[in-house]
């Protein structure tokens, strides 16, 4: 269950809940049995109502795992847009080209092999929409690499800045110390950034939104 939302809120929302494709469900299974961190449901459909809504050419995912989030985010990019997405794992790499095969999505997505440190600079294209979620104590990097990326009037998509509830939480086990302090010390400098106007919502996991200025 949610350490956000309450456990009432989250089995009424997910009663509502109206997923039909097998696929997304099967990956789901798969994630949850094998430990892979993916998009919270509700995050990924919030993630597809934005994509919708602003209709983008160009989106880059950085954090592709099993390519969960690659396939939601694809299935709603209108023709000719594609979206690129970074990963460094050989093995979700392999599960994720298969995922992607069988959604029928293989020429909206590009896969990235490698390092989003190392391919980020080297990048010569400016984006309508990013999504940040990857390893946490590379956010601080990724975040500026992001921004110079960002087309101005562009959308930053920034997953688990509610970290499980810990964020605002007053006491936090020590497995999650260290990366609880990212996280906050992010926040402080996703809100305070003088190049997007921010905002973060107790969406899934906590959802960080900004609009480059």
């Amino acid at each position: 269950m949610s350490n956000i939302l309450y456990d009432d809120q989250v089995k009424y929302l997910t009663f509502l809940r109206n997923e039909s494709k097998s696929l997304i469900k099967e990956m789901e299974i798969y994630a949850a049995k094998n430990k892979v961190p993916i998009l919270d449901w509700m995050s990924a459909e919030f993630l597809e109502q934005l994509i919708t809504i602003i209709n983008p050419k160009k989106v880059l995912e950085i954090g592709t795992a099993i390519g969960y989030s690659s396939i939601r985010i694809a299935s709603k990019l209108r023709k000719k847009a594609l979206l690129d997405t970074i990963e460094k794992s050989k093995n979700n790499i392999k599960l994720a080209k298969e995922y992607i095969r069988r959604a029928k999505l293989t020429s909206s997505i590009n896969i990235l092999e490698g390092d989003a440190l190392e391919i980020m600079p080297c990048l010569d294209k400016k984006y309508d929409l990013i999504f940040l979620d990857a390893d946490k104590e590379d956010y601080e990097k990724l975040f500026h690499y992001s921004l110079m990326l960002l087309k101005k009037g562009g959308v930053l998509f920034v997953d688990n800045l509610l970290w499980h509830g810990y964020a605002a939480a007053k006491s936090v086990p020590e497995s999650y110390t260290k990366s609880t302090k990212i996280i906050r010390e992010f926040n402080k400098m996703f809100m305070n950034s003088t190049e997007l106007q921010s905002t973060i919502l107790s969406i899934g996991d906590g959802i960080g939104l900004g609009v480059k200025l």
